[in-house]
């Protein structure tokens, strides 16, 4: 398959899951010209007429479940989402295979969180889009979707990946409930609350969308989902623990690159990671994690989402040509930092409350050996805030382009992910840090709060 193949393959996902197989087209020119809250209405208006997806009613869809006995195919869309705007503009055909998937589905879209069942609907919160395959009593079969990074999904989903995740929840669907057992764990512990306006960051939204009025403004948006619970901890005077700081580690990060084509297949182990020294090799299928059957990436995730931040010895069932075996990967203490959270929405507040408003990148070689910097800590502002608590950093005079090389008296903190940990550690809000730079061969220190 060809790059541009592949990249149409990937763009094909969010708009079939949005649109019951409608060209995109013309669309795509509408949506252009559009503001936030015609797109919002339009998307209603256009998926109620084709009548192929039942609209923001989980109710009716656990209803025609248990009448009909199909399992439930939920997605979860953030309207309007200028990624998948991109994702969808090499749209110009179905795919007949994933529509004959998607027919044995019971099949529901929901584009706000509001009222939404959180016991149930447990998901990485920065993604933009977000699928569920689930029982009419709500057992949870698989999940689908991911995303390392914050526009490009190449690697990450792709239209083979997406039936494969939908024939294997099928499977699991027909075999139920001599299942029950093994799908146990895809329905995770009770969050803090039991849907998203019940936090107390908001509290002033609805329980349901508000198309009567501003739909727009009534929205409750995936990423604050994350963001309202690590307030939840942060505004009591808190540590964020490190589950909801780092959440989702994605199988890269322990040394595991899968094939987007397939549930959970590995293209590739990186040397010297923790999959490298449990044995994986390229080619095994992941069949399951801690006995929970995996039909994509998405569950690989989210399987290593239930491993605690101390670290843990997991347990990995994988099929390894005609044999099946069990690997034991070993996951020590502090293993979920070695995710880059960088691309992450929900890092904006973080920035926020650690740096000020500041957005960190580290300098890569060329550029230390150009500056002959010898702190192991060099992160270059790449923008700083200028309105509200985003520019506390800037009203105390950093500026882009400054080279952070110390903060708190530390200069081993290599990555912005790094400075995060530390002040989530070490401080809390309404205390100061002292921060050191270099500006055209100057060094300068600035001390700012850390913020709310």
């Amino acid at each position: 398959m060809s790059r541009l193949q592949r990249l149409r393959a990937v763009a094909l996902i969010p708009a079939l899951l949005s649109t019951g197989f409608a060209s995109f087209a013309s669309i795509d020119e509408a949506v252009a010209k559009e503001d936030r809250e015609t797109i919002v209405r339009n998307d209603r208006e256009r998926v109620l007429a084709t009548g192929y997806w039942i609209y923001n009613d989980l109710d009716a869809a656990y209803e025609q479940a248990r009448q009909t006995g199909k399992p439930i195919l939920v997605v979860l869309r953030c309207l309007p989402c200028e990624e998948c705007v991109k994702l969808d503009d090499d749209l110009v055909e179905s795919d007949p295979e994933l529509k004959r998937l998607l027919d044995q589905y019971i099949r529901v879209r929901v584009v706000g969180t509001n009222g939404l069942d959180l016991n149930v609907f447990q998901y990485d919160t920065d993604q933009s889009f977000a699928v569920f395959m689930l029982n009419a009593d709500k057992t949870v079969y698989g999940r689908f979707g991911t995303r390392s990074h914050r526009t490009e999904w190449l690697g990450d989903v792709s239209l083979e990946g997406m039936a494969a995740a939908l024939r294997e929840s099928l499977k699991l669907h027909k075999a139920y409930p001599a299942n029950r057992e093994s799908l146990a764990g895809k329905t995770g512990a009770p969050l803090e609350f039991a849907s998203p306006e019940k936090y107390p960051t908001l509290t002033d939204r609805p329980d349901h969308l508000d198309y009567s009025g501003q739909v727009t403004k009534s929205c409750i948006h995936c990423h604050q989902i994350g963001e309202a619970r690590r307030d939840y901890y942060w505004q009591k005077g808190q540590s964020i623990p490190e589950e909801v700081l780092h959440p989702y580690p994605h199988p890269k990060s322990i040394g595991l690159v899968l094939d987007a084509r397939f549930p959970a297949r590995v293209k590739s182990v990186a040397k010297d990671s923790a999959a490298a020294k449990a044995g994986f090799q390229v080619g095994d299928d992941l069949l399951s994690i801690q006995s929970q059957p995996l039909v994509s990436m998405a569950d690989v995730q989210w399987a290593l989402n239930q491993i605690p931040a101390k670290g843990a010895e997991v347990d990995v069932q994988t099929k390894r040509g005609d044999q099946t075996q069990s690997i034991t990967l070993s996951l020590p203490e502090g293993w979920r930092r070695w995710d880059d959270p960088s691309w992450r929405v929900s890092s904006w507040m973080m920035r926020r409350i650690a740096g000020g408003g500041m957005r960190l990148l580290p300098l890569d070689e060329s550029e230390r050996q150009k500056l002959d910097l010898r702190s192991p800590m060099a992160l270059r502002v790449a923008n700083v805030g200028k309105y509200g608590l985003h520019a506390t950093a800037h009203k105390a005079g950093v500026r882009v382009d400054d080279i952070l090389i110390e903060f708190d008296g530390q200069s081993d903190l290599i990555r912005e992910a790094d400075v995060f940990d530390h002040v989530n550690e070490k401080f809390r809000p309404g205390d100061r840090v002292q921060m050191k730079f270099l500006r055209n061969g100057r060094e300068r220190t600035v001390e700012i709060p850390i913020q709310k």
